[in-house]
């Protein structure tokens, strides 16, 4: 296949209908082909992992590892510098590849490009931490040590809506600690959540069969899961998917690192700044169509401004323009499947129908969902109990912050949440009761940050948390050892 209007880096036919373990190699699973959301014209065929792909890269990851492991940390260290060194290279293509595969505008490319980064640098001072401690021997005069070793092999398997960065978050703290990995991208994206990833570790000098990418559909992330040589899965996706990963890792007692879904809260106090709440507003629920599970899902707003919020947040809507993310000014691309576009639709219609108030966007064409307002809307209603997983906003006014923390908290999940007031203190004591594993004061609730431990409470994950000091915890393991005399 000829992949036409996206720049020639990596090389298509070196990559083109193949997986990467141990080099460029043909899938036993057959070819996975990949559709462009804004135009619905192929763009690229990669290679589909069967079991049989996995079984074998497992292998073959499990003998790397200890070789990997074995090297220095300066080793370690130089291939996440030249790593991010290609990341930069190679950003103009890097860029248009999310574009194409994603549909997100070309500032998700760039925020992306520029998270991905972070976790890279982030990696290299994670990797040259103090990995260990002297304890008090039982014996006078003996040696009681405690330290930190890799895992071995980590399977990573990521989303569609930040392919770059999921997979650089899991592989930059694990391949920097000394693990090896499969990575198995998301379907949707396996060329800027796999291919580029595996172009850029080797042009980087990891050595082969360190990292193995194996794009694939459910039955390829179930057999990483699965796999007798994974010790540890890191899983970022729905919840629905979450608890299938954690029950087929969990046979093996492996380790699982989960970051799921969330219905997030923005709580607009009556003493707020309206405008740039609503504009953080406005960010959180469209950006990147509302494609994240940390996008604002109800705007929890104060009885005595929510009129003015409203009119602000209906503004923000229509203004952004909507349309092919490679063409000037448009702000909001397709969403990323008739899937998704189906599954937003249904959510707003049945609300609607139920009562709710629809007051800007609401008609889709084709994968193209505009901005979309509700209000009206109550608890029964599937705008307020579901992940909408797109534009849409929720308005749900409150009278006392006692409502405001009930209505944020009555969900099974709790990623995260904004709250906006004048008053700093008073947004933070109410920030202090809303149950979410993140929260942050007059900003949005979609932000990332690679030295903060990201995860959520709930069905949100499983408590774990990857980033910062989170991930020496996540992908190594404590090693004890006695002596009875000086070492």
């Amino acid at each position: 296949m000829t992949v036409t209007g996206v720049r020639t880096w990596p090389n298509v036919a070196e990559w083109t209908g193949r997986i990467y373990s141990e080099g460029w190699r043909t899938a036993e699973g057959g070819i996975l082909r990949v559709i462009e959301p804004a135009t619905g014209e192929p763009l690229a065929e990669v290679g589909a992992a069967a079991p049989a792909d996995v079984e074998r890269a497992g292998a073959r990851a499990a003998r790397a590892a200890s070789g990997w492991a074995a090297t220095t940390t300066s080793e370690r260290v130089d291939v996440l510098t030249r790593a991010a060194r290609a990341l930069r290279e190679h950003s103009g293509a890097v860029r248009e590849w999310i574009v194409r595969e994603s549909g997100g505008v070309p500032a998700k490319g760039d925020y992306e490009i520029a998270a991905g980064l972070g976790q890279l640098q982030h990696a290299v001072g994670l990797a040259s931490q103090p990995l260990g401690e002297v304890l008090t021997p039982q014996v006078p005069g003996g040696t009681s040590l405690a330290w930190r070793v890799p895992l071995g092999v980590v399977g990573v398997i990521t989303p569609w809506n930040a392919p770059l960065l999921f997979a650089m978050r899991a592989l930059a703290p694990a391949l920097g600690l000394g693990n090896a990995a499969l990575l198995k991208p998301d379907p949707l994206t396996p060329v800027s959540g796999g291919v580029l990833v595996a172009q850029l570790f080797r042009e980087a000098g990891l050595p082969e069969g360190v990292l193995h990418v194996l794009p694939g559909d459910v039955e390829t992330g179930r057999a990483v899961a699965a796999d007798r040589h994974v010790t540890m899965v890191s899983f970022t996706g729905s919840t629905e998917a979450g608890r299938e990963v954690a029950r087929v890792a969990g046979e093996g007692l492996k380790r699982v690192s989960l970051e799921l879904g969330g219905k997030n809260s923005i709580v607009v106090l009556e003493d707020a700044d309206v405008e740039a709440a609503a504009a953080a507003g406005a960010i959180s629920s469209f950006g990147y169509q509302g494609q994240a599970c940390v996008a604002a899902g109800r705007h929890v707003v104060h009885a005595d401004v929510v009129e003015a919020y409203t009119e602000a947040l209906i503004r923000q809507a229509k203004a952004l323009r909507i349309g092919d993310p490679r063409d000037d000014g448009v702000v909001i691309g397709p969403v990323i499947s008739e899937r998704q576009a189906a599954r937003i639709e249904r959510i707003v219609d049945e609300s609607v129908a139920a009562g709710a108030r629809l007051l800007a966007g609401g008609t889709r064409a084709g994968l193209f969902y505009p901005p979309t307002v509700l209000d009206r809307v109550d608890r029964t209603m599937p705008a307020f109990t579901e992940e909408i997983f797109g534009p849409v906003a929720p308005v749900i006014p409150f009278r006392t912050v006692d409502q405001a923390v009930e209505v944020a908290n009555d969900t099974a999940y709790g990623l995260t949440a904004a709250v906006h007031s004048r008053s700093v203190p008073r947004a933070t004591a109410v920030a202090q009761r809303l149950r979410t594993g993140m929260i942050h004061i007059n900003d949005v609730s979609a932000k990332d940050a690679a030295n903060a431990p990201f995860g959520g409470m709930g069905v949100s994950g499983n408590a774990s948390r990857i980033g910062g000091t989170a991930s020496l915890e996540q992908f190594t393991q404590w090693r004890w050892m006695t002596a009875p005399g000086p070492l």
